[in-house]
């Protein structure tokens, strides 16, 4: 089954729901319209997602943000504050009161924010992102530094380069976040997983320790109640390998839902 578009106000955000069952939040850099954005090889990246999940669950995917079919956010507005209620206005259009949240890279970010300000997830997926140490300042600063000459890998989910600009405001608006405080307090299940040479770079190639942090903070996370999983010899776009993700993530949902 397959629902379509929600007109949310402020900014028409375009998604879809597969299957039946738990309702999933599958986030960012997942988003409804894959094909169009990245053609055959994204849309059957999206597939083999949607093809290992909705046998059990509900699964909600959005063009999100100022992606694909969905509307245009102003740049200076995409604060944590703005992303979380537009999150949960999609949940809600689609129908989930209560769901599971996951994301990888940016997503991840935006799923501890959300989950940092709503009691409404069963559980949390934080996939190349580290829950706790996570690399605000530094990617705000590559982000800055990029903002007037976007990077071509970033501007391929883009309208223009100056919606890169998005990023600023983001990174911006989190980084004096309590990051300490803000996930202890999180207590739905949750998952932070990365490939074991997961540390990417950012605007123009500004180093980022996404895999090493959750590898350094693995212990406190643990003792948290995190699951931590490192996929061995794998990359920051072991994200695009669903057949190697959907079982890991799997096994912690099914066993949480």
């Amino acid at each position: 089954m397959v629902f379509d578009s929600a007109c949310i106000p402020s900014s028409h955000i375009h998604f879809e729901v597969h299957g039946e069952g738990v309702p999933l939040f599958l986030g960012f850099p997942l988003m409804a319209s894959q094909g169009e954005i990245f053609g055959e090889e994204g849309a059957a990246v999206l597939r083999g997602y949607l093809d290992r999940l909705t046998d059990r669950y509900r699964v909600l995917v959005a063009d999100y943000p100022s992606i694909g079919r969905s509307g245009s956010i102003p740049t200076a507005e995409l604060t944590a504050d703005r992303v979380s209620t537009d999150l949960l206005r999609v949940a809600d259009a689609a129908g989930f009161d209560r769901f599971a949240f996951w994301g990888f890279s940016w997503g991840g970010a935006a799923g501890l924010q959300l989950a940092s300000r709503t009691d409404r997830l069963t559980a949390l997926v934080c996939g190349g992102w580290p829950p706790l140490g996570g690399p605000y300042a530094e990617i705000l600063r590559a982000s800055r530094e990029a903002a007037a000459d976007p990077p071509a890998s970033a501007t391929v989910v883009l309208r223009e380069p100056a919606q890169y600009a998005q990023w600023v405001t983001f990174y911006e608006s989190v980084l004096n976040w309590p990051e300490a405080e803000a996930v202890a307090r999180i207590a739905c299940p949750r998952m932070a997983y990365a490939g074991s040479e997961g540390d990417p770079t950012a605007g123009h190639e500004v180093p980022i320790s996404i895999a090493s942090t959750i590898r350094d903070r693995r212990g406190e996370l643990e003792a948290m109640g995190w699951r931590v999983t490192e996929i061995p010899g794998r990359d920051h776009s072991v994200c695009l390998d669903p057949a190697t993700v959907v079982p890991l993530v799997r096994d912690f949902l099914d066993a949480v839902s």
